[in-house]
């Protein structure tokens, strides 16, 4: 059965849209677990602040994973559908080392939130190309969000 979508956005412009949603998901996935991974290996002096700091960045995270699959989805678009798919679709660089100083965890999600701010802003301009107005919306929120986190980390490295 066919449904008549009320979406007038182009089937083109949904399938281009939708592997940016996929993309932008698959980084914030890899950026949810760095955070997560971060707050619990976090050691030093500041423990508590850094710990509770990542724990409430990391819950940001992940409820925008279900903003933008559902975005996608809504768009008529396929979304993530595994950590196999992540994997092949992050551009969040992963970290394992065993032993990292409280100052670089910091540092690295310093880094990374601000790529992105940057990887949004990109796609803001896509859904503007294809008139997206409801995912434009969405990623002025999480630019907004992504902004305040990038904002907390700096001041807390800086405040060291």
């Amino acid at each position: 059965m066919q449904i008549d979508s009320t979406l007038e956005i182009a089937p083109d412009a949904v399938k281009r849209l939708s592997l940016e949603l996929k993309v932008l998901l698959a980084d914030i996935f890899a950026l949810y677990l760095k955070t997560k991974n971060f707050h619990w290996h976090m050691r030093g002096p500041h423990f508590r602040d850094y710990h509770l700091l990542l724990d409430e960045q990391a819950d940001q995270l992940f409820a925008m994973t279900d903003e933008i699959a559902e975005r996608a989805r809504k768009l008529g678009g396929p979304t993530l559908k595994s950590i196999g798919d992540i994997t092949r679709h992050q551009r969040i660089k992963d970290c394992d080392r065993e032993q990292v100083p409280a100052e670089s965890m910091l540092t690295e999600l310093l880094g990374d939130n601000q790529s992105v701010t940057t990887w949004l802003r990109s796609a803001h301009v896509l859904c503007e190309e294809f008139h997206d107005v409801a995912t434009a919306s969405l990623i002025e929120n999480w630019i907004d969000q992504t902004e305040r986190r990038t904002w907390f980390l700096a001041e807390t490295i800086e405040a060291d």
